[in-house]
């Protein structure tokens, strides 16, 4: 199925039935990427996820992108999905997305969960060296090996090897268009809510992974200081993408808190 935002078209899908929640994935990953937790939350819910524009089956408009410009196709999905109100989830970008949405909408808001995200610049924590120095390194590398640095790196400290493998198929098999990674890189890179996240008045719920190597956990503990009606979650010893490495912990959480 298709949304539009102005000259972006998203493409977008949904499963289960229930009360309807929004997925919201980060930088470099389409919809494919909620693949673990999807079972799991659509036996509670209507479960829509989508592609951000600039990967996957949406479109691949001219960057630099924004977290707002962005929060607007998550609003034109919620639109072509005749949804007047929904749980949102963000992790990473898609987190970013979702502060800036449950900024300017949040009427459209039941719960909130942001997942290793960050408040921006201003006050959040940067980016840990190791992802640094492999962003630095990437160019240099052939793209195949680089896309799987980028997969272990997204893990814990251990990362699965069966993980690696999973995860790596559905990158291979549908490459992210260079220039929409670094549009929506932009998004990342220029988000600064830190003024505004405490102007977030739906009850949220941070989640992050104390081995995160791309987003350090303690910007979640920044926002979880930062929004008035939150609470945080930490998940030991795993990383970036901690619903990939514990799908159940991070689906009973989403669960106990939008119950």
């Amino acid at each position: 199925m298709i949304a539009t935002n102005g000259d972006a078209t998203i493409a977008w899908e949904e499963i289960g039935t229930g009360a309807p929640m929004l997925l919201i994935h980060g930088l470099g990953y389409a919809r494919w990427g909620w693949e673990p937790l999807l079972p799991l939350l659509a036996e509670r819910y209507r479960v829509i996820s989508f592609d951000n524009r600039g990967i996957g089956e949406s479109s691949v408009p001219p960057g630099p992108y924004t977290a707002a410009l962005m929060a607007g196709d998550a609003r034109a999905v919620l639109d072509a999905a005749g949804v007047e109100r929904a749980h949102v989830v963000g992790t990473s970008l898609g987190g970013m997305i979702a502060q800036v949405l449950a900024l300017a909408n949040p009427d459209r808001i039941d719960r909130l969960v942001l997942i290793c995200t960050t408040p921006g610049a201003t006050c959040g924590h940067p980016m840990p060296a190791v992802t640094v120095r492999l962003l630095a390194e990437a160019a240099a590398l052939p793209p195949e090996v680089a896309v799987r640095r980028f997969v272990e790196n997204a893990l814990g400290s251990e990362p699965d090897p069966g993980l690696v493998e999973r995860i790596l198929s559905h990158r291979l098999a549908a490459p992210q268009d260079s220039a929409g990674w670094a549009a929506q890189a932009a998004a990342g890179t220029t988000y600064d809510g830190a003024g505004r996240a405490a102007f977030i008045t739906v009850p949220t719920l941070l989640i992050a992974g104390t081995a995160d190597r791309v987003v350090d956990y303690r910007n979640s503990v920044v926002l979880a200081e930062l929004i008035p009606n939150s609470v945080l979650r930490l998940v030991p010893d795993s990383g970036h993408l901690v619903f990939w490495e514990r799908p159940r912990t991070v689906a009973g959480l989403i669960v106990e808190h939008c119950t």
